[in-house]
């Protein structure tokens, strides 16, 4: 009986380079050239992809969710808050986009975590291969969701009302830098897939992580309106920095702190918890 995942794995093995062709190069002596960090990165960044290709599933948080998001918080909130949908879906969507993607990062975790209990990462250590291959292979694969995820959000924004000032420019300015941002915070998923033992200890960690970290923030209003003990928390978080900078480059603004402050926190979870990540990787 064939089952899903052997399915899937004749796949894979069928879209690899055939092993006769292989054999025959190093019976002539010619070896292969060892791969670029960057190929290698890229090869496992396909293969991300290639799972999204069998289990198509797997694109429900970049598709269902996001649209879910949008409008619920715009027709929940929208007349209570600003006095109208069309209003507040000018303040809200930029917001709502940073705090899905950034949600939707913690699934890195997940997909790291069941590769290792399959025993995936056994080979890859043996492969001659840039060391982070695999992990920056993960995340450059889950930049395409994102992307997926941002366009099926700002198409429902637009919709509903939602005009971005700034163009098309100001769009894909504030998108490439919740990519930026959003490849960074991955890694502190990856860390939670090497860290924990199974798949529902990664999930229930990064759900304790992500809520207060996405909510505590300017997302949905105006900091001003809060305590001010909760302020001091809110004006520092690196999610509201960077839903500022989106909103403020959708509008047509260039908001130089707040960019400076999210390419910042992006650089310190790479330098981070990157390190951390690989640190267990070779020791796992």
């Amino acid at each position: 009986m064939i089952t899903a995942t052997t399915t899937q794995d004749i796949d894979l093995v069928l879209e690899a380079p055939k092993a006769e062709e292989l054999a025959a190069l190093l019976v002539k002596g010619d070896r292969p050239p060892r791969p670029s960090a960057l190929s290698a990165s890229l090869t496992f960044g396909w293969r991300a992809m290639l799972k999204i290709k069998h289990v198509p599933e797997q694109l429900f948080d970049v598709t269902a969710f996001p649209i879910m998001m949008v409008l619920m918080y715009t027709y929940l909130f929208g007349g209570a808050l600003a006095g109208s949908v069309s209003a507040y879906i000018q303040f809200l969507l930029p917001g709502i986009l940073t705090m899905s993607v950034v949600m939707i990062t913690m699934y890195t975790g997940v997909a790291v975590n069941t590769d290792i209990t399959k025993g995936v990462f056994d080979r890859f250590r043996t492969l001659p291969i840039w060391r982070p291959a695999p992990m920056v292979g993960y995340l450059l694969g889950d930049v395409v969701r994102y992307l997926i995820a941002s366009v099926v959000m700002l198409a429902v924004g637009m919709l509903i009302g939602y005009r971005p000032h700034g163009g098309p420019l100001g769009v894909v300015l504030g998108v490439a830098l919740l990519m930026v941002f959003s490849f960074a915070f991955s890694w502190i998923w990856t860390m939670f897939g090497l860290l924990l033992r199974t798949e529902k200890s990664v999930m229930g960690v990064s759900m304790m992580v992500i809520f207060p970290l996405t909510f505590l923030s300017n997302v949905f209003v105006d900091p001003k309106t809060m305590p001010g003990w909760l302020q001091a928390f809110v004006n520092n978080s690196p999610v509201t920095h960077v839903a500022t900078a989106v909103r403020e480059l959708m509008e047509g603004h260039w908001p130089a702190a707040d960019i400076a402050w999210s390419l910042g926190w992006a650089a310190l979870l790479v330098v981070v918890f990157g390190s951390v990540t690989m640190r267990l990787y070779n020791r796992k």
